[in-house]
Parts: C-alpha cells; sequence; structure tokens
C-alpha cells in the first residue's frame, strides 16, 4: 500500500505542475537548502532570469511567512538559542504558462481578522497603489507583533503577475490553516 499511495500523491503532483513541494518543519537553514534547488530547477528549464528572481523572491518571503508566523512551532528563536523552527508547506509550481508559489500554515484564530483585512485591503490595490503602500510601510515603524518589517505580504503582491489568492480554513477550536497564493 506504501507504494500505491505515494504513486498516487507523485501522480497529483505533477499533473497539477508541481516543481517542488515541502512539507513539515522549515527553518532558515531549511529555507536556504530549497532555495538551491529551486534555483537549480529554474535553471535546468531555461527560465527567463527576470521570471526567476521573482519566482525565488516570492518562495523566500513566502516561506519566511511560514517560519516566522506559523502557529504550529517547534522552537520559538530568543536571542542567543536557537533558530526559529515552524510546521508548514510550500509549493512551487507552473500551470498556464506561468509559475505559483503556494504556502500554508496554521495561524491561531485571533489572528485570522487582521490577516484577512490586511490581504483584502491589498488584493484590492492597483500596482501603483501597491509600490505607495509599500513605500509608506517602509517609513513606519513594524506592525505589533511583527516579526519583520511588514511588508512581506505586500513584497509578494508586488512581485505577483496577478492579484494573490488566499484561503483560511478553521481546523480546532483555536488554530485556522492560512494559504496563500501567488502567481509569476
Amino acid at each position: 500500500m506504501l507504494a500505491q499511495d505515494f504513486m498516487a500523491f507523485h501522480d497529483a503532483a505533477k499533473r497539477n505542475g508541481v516543481i517542488l513541494s515541502f512539507g513539515g518543519d522549515l527553518s532558515e537553514n531549511v529555507l536556504f537548502s530549497l532555495g538551491e534547488v529551486l534555483k537549480l530547477r529554474m535553471r535546468q528549464e531555461e527560465t527567463d532570469a527576470s521570471v526567476a528572481k521573482r519566482v525565488f523572491s516570492i518562495f523566500v518571503e513566502q516561506a519566511q511567512n511560514v517560519i516566522r508566523y506559523s502557529a504550529d512551532r517547534v522552537a520559538s528563536a530568543t536571542e542567543a538559542e536557537q533558530p526559529r523552527v515552524s510546521g508548514g508547506i510550500i509549493v512551487v509550481g507552473s500551470e498556464g504558462g506561468r509559475f505559483f508559489v503556494v504556502c500554508g500554515n496554521e495561524v491561531g484564530r485571533g489572528d485570522v481578522p487582521r490577516l484577512r483585512e490586511r490581504l483584502d485591503h491589498i488584493v484590492g490595490l492597483s500596482a501603483d497603489e501597491l509600490k505607495r503602500f509599500y513605500r509608506d510601510k517602509l517609513r513606519q515603524a513594524p506592525d505589533e507583533g511583527s516579526l519583520g518589517g511588514s511588508i512581506g505580504l505586500i513584497e509578494i503582491a508586488r512581485r505577483s503577475s496577478a492579484p494573490v489568492e488566499y484561503d483560511i480554513q478553521e481546523i480546532g477550536d483555536d488554530r485556522s490553516l492560512f494559504c496563500l497564493k501567488a502567481y509569476i
């Protein structure tokens, strides 16, 4: 049964254009290694350099969001202790002649309204409005609870060739699964 299940998973991934898939505990070290594999695959497929750069950039931003914000944490980073390790999924593929990057991770139920509000705002902005919003955010202090500059989602939207898509599914009393898809 093991080989049959794995073959079904492998065939489904191929049918859906998946070229790189990772699910499990993600850290900066794992991100670096996956990034190297992604770069190699893009070179092998002779992907246009500017497209490959955008795919890679969005891949890194989404993976960092999983590492920093997943509610499924194995280890939280502290000043001099261990690196941050968080559970999630990240997939890179192609469909309809363009690449996509999808990530998924658990978020606290209390974080969902604010996340939904931010994404709805970002998705509704034109390219010029995104550019202005990005510049404005760079001048401001990071949002409360942010582990970065509060610009990761904006950066993903700016580099995407279409509006980002997202979905949030409740998975328990206190958690939801957050998925974000960007096209390049």
